[in-house]
């Protein structure tokens, strides 16, 4: 067993230890496993948005992208800051409402604002389908980390049942308890780790950031600016604003929003996380670095790109170190999305569909579930071929679909009623499921459009489709 192994297996057994620590003293009820009683403070709501944000695809998939794509990739960084903005108006408005009304799931939100279990029922199912991609991209981070970082010694299909095994006993033990403490430790090994690499690395093979560029540049033509067609100017901006509006609506980060002990958590953190957001530069930078340096990956592969130039700069012990900070950036968020999805098909499935089943039912039910919705994400990741972006826009495409209904629910009067944001969500989802599942484009659908409206995200077409239909809807039926 090399050093490297060694390192990364003693954080992984660290980060059990404090999961299991984390709950002393605690009622492991259903409220404290899903959002830690609403008592947590800024630092805590801050890492664990964080944890949610920072995940293995910032860490693989963020170089892999900036390795494979070039200019394109900076659509991260653009909306994720762009969606703090959002953040300083929207989560204060969410998380009064919810601790007013004791909600614990994203999917209860939808069934107190507009008096509908089956609205509350489409949006746990929603929730689920699409944050199985973001749990596929954590479990494919995890395996190519141990993989690579242990030189070999544990194969990637190992790597990804180990670390489904380690995900399942530290959510079921755990809950949200576990990933607050943990993301203290991630948040901190990343953030030094990911700076050292994106200033060391162009500076040690290039010799600065200035000459790596224009060696890309010199190599790789139009590789640093967005092309024509495709990743195009049209891609990139809907891209961004599907992004941005979707950013707010996945299951675990409503769990995160409801843990806070006050509204004003969420401004101070709007206020200091675009700073936090520039760390995902020396991220491209390693990408960058990596792409006359470690040529040749194709397809996913490209997500090997940072590990693969790592191994090659540095000694098996800094390895281990990056491996184990890679690691962390899989059981964090990873934890939270297993746990948002045994919930919300426990609470907001099971629940509705059998109202007369006690919260110890639900409770042991849901944690029952964690194995379950493991074991399916590791089917999908070993028989997956997609990159880790791929993967994300996807699942984002899907997730958005949740926010006019939700944008419009924070209206003194809201116009939309349940029938409006049902059909509206359904119609959002049956394109996105069409394209996604016909491989079609908008350029293979309507080839007659000029090249800019070709290029556009799907997920924003199907985002205008579903506001029409459910504002249509609304204005034709009554509130009932």
């Amino acid at each position: 067993m090399n050093i490297a192994l060694i390192i990364i297996l003693g954080f992984l057994i660290l980060s059990i230890f404090l999961g299991i620590r984390s709950t002393k003293g605690k009622d492991m009820n259903l409220e404290q496993w899903t959002v830690g009683g609403r008592g947590f403070g800024t630092i805590f709501v801050f890492l664990l948005m964080a944890g949610e944000i920072y995940t293995t695809f910032s860490f693989l998939g963020g170089s892999g992208w900036a390795y494979s794509k070039g200019a394109p990739a900076l659509y991260v960084l653009i909306y994720i800051t762009l969606s703090y903005v959002l953040s300083y108006w929207l989560l204060p408005e969410i998380w009064k409402y919810a601790k007013e009304n004791r909600l614990m799931s994203q999917s209860d939100f939808f069934v107190s604002k507009y008096k509908s279990s089956s609205l509350g029922i489409l949006a746990a199912l929603v929730g689920v389908v699409s944050m199985i991609p973001v749990i596929v991209v954590q479990l494919k981070g995890l395996g190519i980390i141990v993989s690579e970082a242990s030189y070999g010694a544990i194969s990637m299909s190992t790597a990804v049942w180990l670390g489904a095994i380690s995900l399942t006993i530290y959510v079921m033990i755990s809950g949200i308890h576990g990933s607050a403490w943990i993301a203290v430790i991630k948040d901190i090994m990343m953030i030094v780790i990911i700076a050292f690499l994106g200033i060391y690395l162009p500076i040690h093979y290039f010799g600065g950031l200035q000459p790596m560029f224009e060696a890309i540049d010199s190599a790789k033509p139009g590789f640093l600016k967005l092309p024509d067609q495709g990743l195009s100017v049209s891609w990139f901006i809907s891209t961004v604003i599907l992004l941005v509006f979707g950013f707010y609506m996945w299951p675990q980060v409503f769990s995160a929003v409801y843990t806070a002990r006050s509204g004003k958590t969420f401004r101070k953190n709007a206020i200091i996380s675009p700073l936090y957001t520039l760390m995902l530069l020396f991220v491209f930078f390693v990408g960058f670095a990596a792409i006359l340096k470690v040529p040749g990956l194709q397809g996913a592969d490209a997500d090997l790109s940072l590990l693969r130039l790592t191994i090659q700069t540095f000694d098996p012990w800094f390895i281990g170190i990056i491996g184990a900070a890679g690691m962390l950036t899989a059981l964090v968020p990873g934890s939270m999305l297993l746990m948002s999805v045994s919930t919300l098909l426990a609470k907001n499935v099971y629940k509705e569909l059998l109202p007369g089943v006690s919260d110890k039912n639900v409770m042991r039910l849901a944690k029952c579930l964690v194995p379950v919705v493991a074991l399916v994400s590791v089917y999908f990741t070993l028989n997956g071929g997609e990159t880790m972006s791929a993967l994300i826009l996807m699942g984002y495409s899907f997730i958005t679909q949740l926010f006019p209904s939700l944008l419009f629910s924070l209206k003194q009067k809201n116009i939309v009623t349940k029938y409006g944001a049902i059909t509206g969500i359904i119609s959002g989802l049956s394109i996105v499921t069409y394209i996604t599942i016909s491989q079609s484009t908008i350029a293979t659908l309507l080839p007659f459009l000029p090249q800019a409206a070709k290029d556009l995200n799907v997920g924003i077409i199907a985002l205008l489709v579903n506001f029409i239909v459910m504002i249509t809807v609304s204005l034709m039926v009554k509130k009932k």
